[in-house]
């Protein structure tokens, strides 16, 4: 089994936002080389003179610091309906979005995106028949975005289990669908990014049944400390740790049975604009790198 040890950008989302900084941070402070492009750093609604000078930047300070982006995904700023949106000229337009993304997010390395599968409204998911018309809708726009990463050399997407009926995939039968239905005509796999504090369902609340279930079809992981019936996104700090229901002996072993054999696990830890965590997230970073590098050594 190959298992890299990486972190999520999102934590530098208008804190660390200069590629010179977050580099320097995840190298030197975190010791880490493998990173998760989000679009919240690299958005391709930002002026095209902007980005390729912002790409040049993210390029060199990665091969100044020897790290490494395997993957791409949507983030905070762009958890938003896309491609279940009620409007045509919005799932057009976030297919436009996505392709643009993984563009730039191919100049950087990438060879794995996703985002979650999609957002519904209240009106189509109540109503069965436009559930039903929305959700095919989406796979069109999944398979279609599949080519264009094809062309990229991509070797998979990837789609993120959500917490309720509407965000899709919160059940391990609903994923397992999503990836049939999607494959069925697609120019390559439809895969998982599994988040380890994802248990959803009611009925389906350990997150070790997830990952034995789903984990060999996830090229990322997302790691974070939580508590049963949430999805807290906590560092893995002494204090949540106590509390906390995600072990990595138990993550390690749920991997092995699920038949996974090459992952990256990449921290998605959330640390809310408030005084008392504003000034502890990298200590809180390097905390959580050092409580898993004994089980993850790259």
């Amino acid at each position: 089994m190959s298992f890299r040890l990486g972190i999520d950008l999102g934590f530098v989302r208008g804190r660390y936002q200069e590629p010179e900084v977050w580099a320097k941070i995840v190298r030197e402070d975190l010791g880490l080389g493998y990173v998760s492009i989000v679009a919240d750093i690299i958005n391709p609604q930002w002026p095209r003179d902007y980005l390729e000078k912002l790409i040049k930047r993210i390029q060199n300070n990665m091969d100044l610091y020897d790290i490494h982006a395997e993957t791409c995904f949507t983030s905070a700023l762009t958890r938003v309906t896309h491609f279940m949106s009620s409007d045509a000229e919005m799932r057009a337009y976030y297919l436009q979005f996505f392709k643009d993304f993984f563009t730039m997010a191919a100049r950087i390395g990438c060879r794995f995106g996703g985002s979650h599968f999609g957002v519904m409204s209240f009106s189509d998911y109540s109503d069965e028949s436009r559930r039903n018309y929305i959700f095919d809708e989406a796979v069109s726009c999944w398979q279609e975005l599949s080519r264009h990463a094809a062309e990229l050399g991509f070797e998979s997407l990837m789609f993120e289990p959500m917490s309720v009926p509407r965000e899709m995939g919160n059940t391990i039968a609903e994923c397992r669908y999503i990836m049939e239905r999607v494959n069925a005509n697609s120019a390559i796999p439809m895969k998982l990014c599994l988040d380890i504090g994802h248990a959803p369902h009611p009925d389906e609340r350990d997150p070790y049944t997830w990952i034995e279930a789903l984990g060999g079809s996830s090229p990322m992981v997302h790691l974070q400390q939580t508590v049963l019936h949430k999805s807290n996104h906590s560092p893995f700090t002494k204090e949540f740790n106590q509390v906390g229901i995600i072990d990595p002996v138990k993550v390690m072993a749920a991997l092995e049975k699920s038949g996974a054999k090459d992952a990256l696990l990449a921290f998605e830890i959330s640390h809310r604009e408030h005084f008392d965590t504003e000034f502890r997230v990298i200590q809180d970073l390097k905390e959580s790198v050092d409580y898993w590098r004994p089980y993850i050594k790259d």
